[in-house]
């Protein structure tokens, strides 16, 4: 077997075989495989694509490169969710201590963001201490404890994923739904779970704006994890606006502190309980979707889950006086700087991908994987979509530490959100589809 035969195979339209597929994933740790080859082959793939077969094989190798976590010692069911990405989506630390608190094992390995996405391990190492980098063994651990665990890719897991990423980013073949669907759930499966929840966005913040392209990843990835002996079900849902009323990483903490204490903001609470109660549904602990939810709520009225959140802060290093008095302990920023309504009317939209490219010009996000993170900057919205306003009244604040790019983060905030003068506008859905 040769890669440049396989190269051409698939270049000419053909199908490649589980075989073959093994033997070039194999091929990245052995060198059997050069890095040209794998630039020409990834190449092929975005223009050839893949079939349903051969995404799931490739996933299952780029799985099985490293290490594939048993979890089969501690008891329960394990059940993890991934979201596309979003601004202001923070609903993973949110939906994880529900989860947890209502009996579900939440082995959640998560990443980081990258352009106008966040990431759930920046949020978190905005909590004093809170420690990402888990070996196995302590994740192990952590999760026999607490009932969920927090952490980034080990080395251990999917390793040939790490270099297809990289390979992909550096010879634009990222946009090929195969691909990123292999990519997302050879990470998810090596984790050890039985069960994964997708929350897969669509809209102007959204990796893929296209409601029909994010229909085709949703579906694509819950055919992946079912041919691989998996649980998966997807939320398709809205990322129009932002996610909330913070986004920012140190921002995002306190405003899933307040949610989990009954006071977070309708849309990120309504969604964050949805999407914990797929996974309490998943897990068998309810017989129903309505009873999973109402267990979900019950929760946070009791105070369950800001417990869990607390235990798991607490295991992983940080400190969890967060979960009591958030801005206190949390990193805060030197300068707000208002956004006010030059007219009066209704909020009739707030272009999230706009407001995360002016958020990481704050210095909340990442232009490179190695770009310093600001866990204190960011924007906090007093108005969302539908909302009334009128001339001069507040509708976002910028959380500033460095002035170097204010002016040019502030013009794009301030594009970003628009007024019409109708008096109503109807406010955005959150949740538009349930797939699978």
């Amino acid at each position: 077997m040769r890669a440049v035969d396989l190269i051409r195979k698939k270049r000419d339209g053909g199908t490649l075989t589980t075989e073959e597929i093994a033997f070039l994933v194999g091929g990245i740790e052995s060198g059997h495989v050069a890095d040209y080859q794998w630039s020409a082959l990834l190449m092929a793939i975005v223009w050839r694509g893949m079939d349903k077969a051969e995404t799931a094989a490739l996933c299952d190798a780029m799985m099985r490169s490293g290490e594939v976590v048993d979890l089969s010692g501690i008891p329960g069911a394990k059940v993890d969710k991934h979201s596309t990405g979003g601004v202001g989506d923070k609903t993973s630390l949110i939906l994880a201590p529900i989860a947890a608190a209502a009996g579900v094992m939440v082995p959640m390995v998560s990443g980081r963001g990258l352009g106008h996405t966040g990431g759930t391990l920046d949020k978190l190492e905005s909590i004093p201490g809170f420690d990402v980098n888990l070996d196995l063994t302590e994740y192990r651990d952590v999760l026999a404890r607490c009932g969920l665990v927090l952490i980034g890719q080990t080395p251990e897991i999917a390793p040939a994923d790490k270099f297809l990423y990289a390979m992909r980013d550096a010879t634009a073949t990222v946009e090929s739904i195969p691909l990123i669907s292999a990519s997302i759930m050879s990470k998810k499966l090596a984790e050890g779970i039985d069960g994964l929840v997708l929350d897969v966005k669509c809209g102007h913040g959204a990796f893929l704006p296209d409601e029909a392209k994010a229909r085709e990843l949703a579906a694509t990835m819950i055919g992946i994890g079912r041919s691989l002996g998996k649980k998966c079900v997807a939320l398709l849902t809205n990322m129009e606006q932002p996610l909330g009323r913070m986004a920012g990483n140190a921002l995002e903490i306190y405003e899933s502190v307040e949610t989990l204490k009954g006071r977070g903001p309708q849309d990120l609470a309504d969604l964050s309980i949805e999407l914990a109660a797929e996974m309490i549904l998943m897990a068998g602990i309810e017989p129903s979707i309505e009873a999973a939810r109402q267990r979900a709520v019950r929760t946070i009225e009791d105070g369950s889950a800001l417990e869990r959140f607390r235990q798991v802060i607490a295991a992983q290093g940080g400190d969890p006086a967060v979960c009591d008095d958030p801005l206190r302990v949390l990193p805060q920023a030197r300068k707000m700087v208002p956004i006010t309504a030059k007219t009066g009317g209704s909020v009739a939209a707030i272009k999230a991908r706009d407001i995360g490219q002016a958020i990481m010009l704050l210095g909340a996000g990442r232009e490179r994987m190695d770009s310093h993170i600001d866990p204190a900057v960011g924007i906090q919205f007093e108005k969302k979509v539908g909302d009334p306003v009128a001339a001069g009244e507040t509708m976002a604040v910028l959380h500033v530490n460095n002035e170097m790019r204010l002016a040019h983060a502030l013009e794009l905030a301030e594009a970003a959100i628009e007024i019409t003068p109708e008096p109503s506008v109807p406010p955005l859905g959150v949740i538009l589809d349930r797939i699978g």
